[in-house]
């Protein structure tokens, strides 16, 4: 294995890493600090609390039915549209001590360590009245270790395969969606069909490397930390991944995930199937075009390979420099109650991360028009009872998977392999 002819990037990070996130977080200007809570204002007439979401959070109804029913608490939702560029904002804000940060920080999962890891930055939401809300993986995602529960999880990310069925027939392929899921028990399976789609085929058997490659970091235990926080890239579990993507270049689009290339590749040659999360749908119907163009059918199969994964999901939070925490917390507690989960689910297809949205009549019968009317909320919900893994994600996950995936999109465009994993371990260790 390649990983054995170079030096591991092993690091002792567990306390450094909390130290850079906070000094991150502390002003670079005027003494402010963002650790320094801020002193609590009445709303005036016509002042609103703030929430800035990235992506489609499917919250523009709720927002105007709160409003209708809260003339004294209103909101003002900004919208950015990639999570990369709103974490830009958020590390930008945080080291001017906070300066332009809405009263509502809505986060990616992959961040959530680095707000755990500065509790002083952000306002313990803990409460009787959410106890036992969501989820354990999901609460535990955002609680540190002295029980301060810092996020208000907004959904989850059990994942299925979302495939083409039209392409599969074109390939003589079996079609069927149980016929489908039985071909996907192992990622050797995946991708020996992959192997298959190809010699009857020019469109790409998946949308992107990168793609492939996150679904497998879903179910690695310590993907890129240990449990005391020190980096470690060394391990079989990264290696098998590694190997496992980098041998597969040709089955997929070689575009870089959320590129133009990569949305355009959705309707020519096409993708036969998509590591699909709920939420994922969305973004297959904007790339694909809505309504789907003649004889393109999509289909969503009940299997995921290797067993269960969890991509994504995430959280509210709101900083210590709100001026209106109290009205900012009742806000989100309210946005993210079963109720409100269920009705999101109903529109934009986000997965529930509450424990009695699961249940809900609406979320268990849901079906998908554009899916070829999958029974979208009885498979992710198995999708999600199959989740036995929750990968360990320090401080620094965001960042070394952001290095990860560079790593694979220079194979993609001709890096070889070892070279390209070179320059990934040298990335890491920038990190430090």
């Amino acid at each position: 294995m390649r990983h054995t002819t170079h030096r591991p990037v092993r690091r002792s990070l567990a306390g450094a890493a909390v130290g850079v996130l906070v000094l991150t977080m502390t002003a670079a200007c005027g003494g402010s600090d963002a650790t320094e809570p801020a002193e609590q204002e009445a709303l005036a007439d016509g002042d609103a609390i703030t929430i800035t979401t990235f992506g489609e959070f499917g919250y523009d109804d709720l927002i105007e039915q709160w409003n209708a029913e809260n003339p004294d608490i209103q909101v003002e939702q900004t919208k950015v549209s990639k999570w990369d560029d709103w974490k830009a904002e958020i590390t930008t804000s945080l080291q001017a001590g906070g300066k332009g940060l809405p009263d509502v920080v809505a986060v990616e999962g992959d961040y959530m360590p680095a707000v755990v890891a500065a509790p002083d930055v952000w306002v313990d939401l803990s409460s009787d009245e959410v106890e036992g809300r969501w989820l354990d993986f999901k609460s535990a995602g955002a609680t540190t270790e002295d029980g301060q529960l810092l996020g208000y999880a907004t959904d989850a990310g059990p994942e299925a395969i979302c495939y083409r069925k039209d392409l599969f027939e074109a390939a003589g392929l079996p079609s069927d969606r149980a016929e489908v899921a039985a071909q996907m028990d192992t990622w050797d399976d995946y991708f020996a069909l992959g192997e298959e789609f190809k010699k009857g085929s020019d469109a790409h058997f998946y949308d992107a490397s990168g793609s492939v490659a996150q679904a497998m970091l879903n179910q690695v235990e310590f993907p890129f930390e240990q449990e005391d926080g020190s980096i470690d890239v060394d391990t079989p579990e990264l290696a098998a991944v590694w190997d496992a993507v980098t041998s597969h270049t040709d089955l997929g689009s070689k575009a870089v995930q959320w590129s133009p290339d990569w949305t355009a590749s959705f309707k020519d040659p096409g993708i036969a199937t998509v590591a699909c999360p709920g939420w994922m749908r969305n973004n297959i119907k904007e790339n694909t075009g809505d309504p789907a163009p003649d004889g393109v059918v999509w289909d969503i199969a009940d299997a995921f390979p290797g067993g269960g994964g969890n991509w994504g999901g995430s959280y509210l939070t709101v900083p210590k420099v709100s001026t209106h925490q109290a009205e900012a917390t009742e806000f989100i507690t309210w946005i993210t109650a079963p109720e409100q989960q269920a009705k999101v689910f109903e529109v934009t297809g986000n997965f529930p991360s509450q424990v009695e949205a699961l249940e809900d009549p609406s979320v268990r019968a849901a079906t998908d028009d554009y899916f070829n009317g999958a029974p979208a909320g009885e498979i992710f919900a198995n999708r999600a009872a199959a989740i036995t893994v929750q990968p360990f994600h320090g401080p620094l996950y965001s960042d070394v998977l952001q290095k990860f995936q560079d790593a694979i999109n220079r194979v993609d465009q001709g890096t070889s392999p070892d070279d390209s994993w070179t320059t990934f371990e040298q990335d890491v260790a920038s990190l430090q």
